[in-house]
């Protein structure tokens, strides 16, 4: 401490200004009047110890696919004319020796009208062509019974305790818990010789706040009071 100072202390203290030589040099303060925090959420994660499957019985439906070799056979070379075709020939020409004049002639046409309906007949229950093979995709909806996963039984820890949850889908290393307030500021109301203002500061500062110079003696204190 240099002379000076010790001259000033000296004259106030001699004078019996102790209390005002503490008042001259001690640090202003700015009064605190609110501070109030700032929040925002964060998830609350806890660690997964073990997880069971949850199962329930339910009735659904499923389309079931299979290639099956089904036996063809190939169509007539003219479909069920061919029997017509003949028969009318044949009941003509059978027709054709009945009787005579126009007996015959009668007959002829009844013969080849009935033969054309027989060999359309025998045509219609003809079995077909040559036969062969051809594999086809056969698809069928059935419904049954099956087992379903509903969800799973977790147990976690948490901040060194364990707990149990239900969960929808199955958890990784972690389980997420919900969700809380996290404090990431305080928004600061002071007031000093008279005047107020306000500034944001990261952690609670208490009842009162250091001036310095006129300023409010912390990071990012906003508007320096005036006195």
């Amino acid at each position: 401490m240099n002379k000076t100072v010790l001259a000033v202390l000296a004259g106030m203290l001699a004078g019996g200004g102790a209390i005002a030589a503490y008042q001259t040099f001690a640090t202003p303060y700015a009064e605190v009047v609110s501070s109030t925090p700032i929040t925002e959420k964060e998830p609350i994660y806890g660690e997964v110890v073990s997880s069971t499957a949850i199962t329930e019985m339910r009735t659904g439906s499923r389309q079931v696919c299979e290639d099956r070799v089904v036996e063809k056979r190939q169509p007539e070379r003219f479909g069920d004319k061919d029997g017509m075709v003949v028969g009318a020939v044949v009941g003509g020409l059978l027709g054709n020796q009945v009787g005579g004049g126009d007996g015959r002639k009668l007959a002829t046409v009844a013969g080849a009208v009935g033969g054309a309906y027989a060999g359309r007949e025998i045509d219609r229950r003809h079995a077909g062509g040559k036969k062969y093979t051809e594999v086809e995709q056969v698809c069928q909806t059935v419904t049954e019974p099956r087992e379903e996963i509903v969800g799973y039984d977790v147990t976690y820890r948490s901040e060194g305790e364990l707990g149990s949850v239900r969960v929808e889908s199955k958890p990784g290393d972690q389980v997420l818990l919900g969700e809380r307030d996290k404090i990431v500021g305080y928004d600061v109301t002071w007031r000093y010789e008279g005047q107020t203002g306000s500034l944001v500061m990261a952690e609670d500062p208490g009842d009162r706040l250091p001036v310095e110079d006129g300023v409010i003696a912390v990071a990012g204190a906003g508007t320096p009071p005036k006195g």
